[in-house]
């Protein structure tokens, strides 16, 4: 049995599928494009056009691509492009993280499990 939480959402810009989230207005999302932005979840293997449902994956086990390599058990935040990377933030500095990797990525491109569980991490 899943125990997953999916909401569906209006999408502000085009996603891509397995990408990393972030609120642009009530109900609407949008690719997360930094570490520091508010990530609330992550795009299920179906991307949306602009004003398109999305789901959402907002807590439980979703699949992710990596924008770099990852380390199996590194906290996953968003690069430019939504992409899961591992956080490192720098000394006093706030990254969101949008969970912890269940499986290594090798290069960018890669799919991987996150368990997800939104938070922050700060350097």
């Amino acid at each position: 049995m899943s125990h997953t939480l999916l909401k569906s959402f209006s999408a502000g810009a085009a996603i891509s599928a397995y990408r990393l989230v972030k609120f642009s207005a009530a109900e609407t999302v949008i690719q997360a494009t930094a570490a520091t932005d508010s990530i609330i979840g992550v795009a299920n293997d179906v991307g949306a056009a602009s004003g398109e449902r999305q789901d959402v994956v907002m807590q439980g086990i979703a699949w992710v691509e990596a924008g770099a390599a990852i380390s199996l058990g590194a906290f996953v935040t968003a690069d430019a492009n939504g992409r899961g990377v591992a956080s490192a933030p720098s000394a006093g500095t706030n990254n969101r993280i949008l969970g912890v990797a269940l499986d290594a990525a090798g290069a960018s491109g890669d799919q991987i499990r996150v368990l997800v569980d939104v938070g922050s991490y700060q350097g």
